[in-house]
């Protein structure tokens, strides 16, 4: 039935499948950078080089495409969107020349700055805010499990032609822009508490960036991505970093490449317990209205040690050289039980992941938490941003940081000092996890009481100047319970 259980759920997996697959179109050029190079005559920097401009176009695109959103109907948007994207990664397989690869890379960032953006004021509207984190959590893990699946599938079916990839990504981008099609249209606010029964219809406005930008909440939560995203930035290297690894215990290129792919996904499995760190937040935040906040804070800075441990641990390496896609991942799976060093890498790697996991579920539900339903999808696209610019950053500094290193420390060394200290960029992030606790009771009392006046017909609707209301119930607002069974 439109608007049902079933519905809603089928609308919820596409949105996370759409979400995912962005991810992924972004996930398959790191582990080709060398072969993408030979083919194209230029070298790994210049192939780097698409990737850091698909990072910010990608950011940039967003915050006019979740304005649009915000303003309009949704649903073309994203369409819009999805279109662009498969048309541009479809394109980059079919380059013939580097100039021809980076501009399809152009024209596939700007579509995939739709998706995330628009889909997530969507989904924000499909769920209540007592689920917010878990459900948060899934989100921020369908795209995690992107970057993986496009590290994954750009090792292994580009590791003898690296065109295949792009087009089988942009072949399922069709299949899931077409389910999209029968998603269910989500009216905005609809699963706000505060709205039950109302027909909420109110859009952004440009005079509404004032009025974000007065929530302090906002600027933690938009600039924390700043440092964050350096330190994830510099992580789409780590199959570099395994390559190398491989390559220094003798390795053949090809081998090289698939072990560098596999390793790296499975080091970055921790991101899929994303979700214990959105259940944590969750039960946190109905005892109180900083929990989101401090969970993710606590998890980004006992995350540091770990990660600089983790470079650093030496690792021996088993699989059949020149063998086939099969045989090297049956071999790596193989090392993590029979290799101390493999098993212990990973053992640390999952710990440090799972813990800088509790970040995106958390900062997900709190743009959720401090915002009307018509601001999201623009809180989002300006948070975006400043992740893009941080991404893009690690990714390019980095790259200057290892050849910087060469000189002192020869392959693979170079690699695992450069990654481990940007790790330390995770610091400033927990700090403004912290700040943010602080701000957030405030802000979220501010916004429940603009959408109680809107549901009432009070002239305060959420586009007005509510920030000196005070912030009164806000620990019974940090409890509250779901809105009746059909929202």
């Amino acid at each position: 039935m439109k608007g049902g259980t079933a519905h809603r759920a089928y609308s919820v997996v596409v949105f996370v499948i759409l979400a995912s697959l962005d991810n992924v179109a972004i996930g398959l050029v790191p582990p080709l950078y060398g072969s993408i190079g030979d083919s194209l005559g230029v070298g790994e920097g210049h192939i780097a080089l698409a990737t850091t401009i698909m990072f910010l176009i990608s950011a940039i695109a967003a915050i006019g495409f979740a304005y649009a959103g915000d303003r309009t109907d949704r649903k073309p948007v994203l369409i819009l969107g999805t279109a662009i994207w498969v048309a541009g990664t479809a394109w980059s397989g079919l380059a013939e020349s580097y100039s021809s690869f980076l501009l399809a890379q152009v024209v596939a960032s700007f579509g995939l700055g739709a998706v995330a953006s628009v889909s997530f004021a969507v989904v924000s509207d499909l769920i209540s805010p007592k689920r917010r984190g878990l459900v948060m959590s899934f989100w921020g893990l369908s795209q995690g499990v992107g970057t993986l699946a496009g590290t994954m599938v750009g090792g292994l079916l580009g590791h003898t032609d690296w065109r295949e990839p792009f087009l089988i990504t942009a072949g399922v981008g069709v299949v899931a822009g077409l389910a999209y099609l029968f998603t269910y249209n989500v009216p905005r606010g609809d699963s706000q508490p505060e709205l039950a029964g109302v027909d909420y219809d109110e859009r952004i406005h440009s005079r509404d960036l004032p009025v974000i930008l007065r929530r302090r909440t906002n600027i933690w939560l938009i600039f924390q991505g700043a440092t964050a995203q350096i330190a994830l930035g510099s992580l789409v290297w780590l199959p570099v970093l395994f390559r190398a690894r491989a390559e220094d215990q003798g390795y053949s290129a090809g081998t090289a490449v698939l072990v560098g792919s596999v390793f790296a996904t499975l080091f970055q499995a921790g991101g899929a317990l994303s979700i214990l760190g959105g259940l944590a937040g969750d039960r946190l935040q109905r005892r109180t209205p900083r929990g989101r906040a401090l969970v993710a804070s606590v998890g980004v800075l006992a995350a540091v040690p770990f990660y600089v441990v983790l470079f650093f641990v030496p690792m021996t390496i088993d699989v059949p050289d020149g063998a086939g896609s099969g045989a090297v991942i049956k071999a790596v799976l193989s090392d993590v039980f029979t290799e101390p060093s493999v098993g212990l890498c990973l053992a640390t790697a999952v710990f440090a992941l799972m813990l800088t996991s509790a970040n995106s579920p958390n900062w997900f539900a709190l743009i959720a938490d401090v915002n009307p339903p018509e601001h999201r999808g623009t809180v989002y696209s300006l948070g975006n941003l400043v992740n893009g610019f941080g991404r893009a950053g690690g990714n390019a500094m980095v790259a200057v940081v290892f050849r910087g290193l060469a000189g002192a420390f020869p392959p693979p060394l170079n690699y695992a000092v450069g990654l481990a200290g940007f790790q330390f960029f995770w610091l400033p992030t927990g700090v403004m996890f912290w700040l943010a606790s602080r701000t957030v009771a405030k802000d979220m009392a501010d916004t429940h009481a603009a959408l109680l006046a809107a549901a009432t017909g009070s002239d305060h609707g959420p586009d007005g100047d509510v920030g000196g209301d005070t912030a009164v119930g806000v620990e019974g607002l940090a409890r509250e319970q779901d809105p009746s069974p059909g929202r």
